[in-house]
């Protein structure tokens, strides 16, 4: 039997934010989840269709692990990251912070873990591990998937090993806080500019405000691309909404990081972000509902609506980082 670690479900919504709620309040760090999330720079779009794709997926956040990268530089903590294509050496990577009294962070594909009820290949899920024992690992997930959970030792050596998109080799981490953390007030102004400039200059047109703006020509195209409407637009819907995104594809995280911030800071550039993000948020809920719908009656007029908001998304998403840019200046 290993250390004794005492860890909380936090009851919270997205994988990532979810490890790092557990590592950082074991470091004497409590910062909400639409906190962490943003003062990661958190948020992103990307519509991402390749030929080998049976259909096109719609991103609302930076790559796996960006998130947890970008918190770390920010608040200086110590942030160490292992890999291996070797499980023994993986397994080792496990033992040594958790037998030292520590949690740490793992990324892997969720489709192995035992306690996950939909079977889908995500290479990019993360969470928190903090004990185990000769037949199982105690994890800490989302909310939706249980809080604190387990699954065999086995399941998690496939899940760590799994190869495909997102995927990383092995990944663990752990995340060591300074003396004398920095204030949330002085990371406010960097973590939003930084994530505002990246939206308005996206180096392609899948991504940031150019990408919302394609999805909204394309997704009207949406029921061309598949043989099964109810299925893909379903889970298109799903993805937007319940898969961990904390609703409206991360814009209610959003909305609601920029809402602690206008009380941190006096800024009419803050207030106006706020105000244009619980405008997007409501609208990217509607925009999967409409989804969901066109693939329940398989109506093309519904995507055609859908595609529309997203036109409308995209200017409002453009003029909010536009005046979030202009953040401290």
């Amino acid at each position: 039997m290993t250390t004794m670690i005492d860890v909380d479900a936090p009851g919270t919504q997205h994988c990532e934010t979810t490890a790092l709620t557990v590592l950082l309040r074991h470091q004497g760090i409590d910062l909400s989840e639409p906190m962490l999330f943003g003062l990661g720079s958190g948020l992103s779009f990307v519509y991402w269709d390749s030929k080998n794709m049976g259909f096109p997926f719609l991103g609302g956040r930076v790559k796996p692990f960006e998130l947890t990268r970008n918190l770390a530089a920010r608040l200086r903590l110590e942030l160490l990251v292992q890999e291996t294509t070797s499980p023994r050496r993986a397994w080792e990577n496990v033992v040594a912070p958790i037998d030292a009294g520590r949690p740490l962070g793992l990324q892997l594909d969720s489709y192995y873990l035992d306690y996950f009820r939909s079977k889908v290949h995500f290479g990019g899920h993360i969470v928190a591990m903090y004990r185990y024992d000769d037949h199982d690992a105690y994890l800490v997930d989302t909310d939706q998937q249980g809080g604190t959970v387990a699954t065999s030792l086995t399941s998690l050596a496939q899940a760590r090993a799994a190869r495909g998109p997102m995927t990383a080799k092995h990944r663990s981490f752990t995340l060591t806080a300074p003396k004398g953390l920095p204030s949330p007030r002085e990371l406010v102004v960097p973590a939003v500019t930084a994530c505002a400039d990246a939206f308005l200059n996206p180096p392609i047109a899948n991504l940031g405000h150019r990408g919302i703006e394609k999805a909204g020509k394309l997704v009207p195209t949406w029921l061309r691309r598949t043989d099964s409407p109810q299925r893909d637009l379903a889970q298109a819907a799903l993805l937007m909404e319940k898969a961990g995104t904390g609703g409206a594809l991360f814009r209610n995280f959003y909305r609601d990081f920029l809402a602690e911030c206008t009380h941190l800071l006096d800024s009419r550039h803050l207030r106006t972000g706020h105000g244009l993000y619980s405008e997007a948020a409501t609208l990217w809920t509607e925009v999967a509902a409409l989804v969901a719908q066109a693939g329940e009656s398989g109506h093309a007029q519904r995507l055609e609506q859908a595609g529309a908001v997203l036109g409308d998304l995209s200017r409002i998403e453009h003029e909010a980082m536009q005046a979030l840019s202009r953040l401290g200046q």
